[in-house]
């Protein structure tokens, strides 16, 4: 199985060849954050999992733009950043349905003995390391809220 970075490579060729700009700047950006992370790190290769907290970063920044241009009426950037977080998402693993986040949740509030929303740091740090990139922390945050007493 490629790496990556192999497989950054593969389509950013593929990219070009179709002159696809949106996709090509996307991973070139991507690669290069990549390639940063590496080197902060002083990695000699990355990890899947480096891969996937590379990607959840650069997903979460092109949230925080989408809210941003949504707020300002930019609706052509707003497309290209939608465009971009697509991209980006077929970096991660499959995402976890609601019912298996709950389950999980719920399964990692009975581990760590948590009774009240006072622990939902516990719970939270537990949760996002089981579901390691196939769910994000809003998602998480909200159901360890409606599951756990006030």
């Amino acid at each position: 199985m490629p790496s990556a970075i192999e497989r950054i490579d593969s389509e950013i060729k593929a990219s070009m060849f179709a002159k696809d700009a949106i996709k090509l700047g996307t991973l070139r950006m991507f690669k290069s954050a990549l390639r940063y992370y590496q080197i902060e790190k002083k990695l000699d290769t990355l990890s899947d999992k480096d891969v996937i907290t590379i990607a959840q970063k650069q997903i979460k920044q092109r949230q925080d733009s989408i809210e941003s241009f949504r707020n300002g009426g930019r609706e052509d950037l707003l497309q290209k950043e939608e465009a971009e977080m697509a991209i980006l998402k077929t970096y991660l693993p499959q995402e976890l349905s609601n019912e298996e986040l709950e389950a999980l949740i719920k399964t990692v509030i009975a581990e760590v003995w948590a009774t009240t929303r006072a622990q939902i740091g516990l719970v939270m740090k537990t949760a996002i390391a089981r579901a390691a990139g196939r769910a994000d922390g809003k998602s998480i945050n909200a159901i360890a809220l409606k599951l756990l007493p006030p």
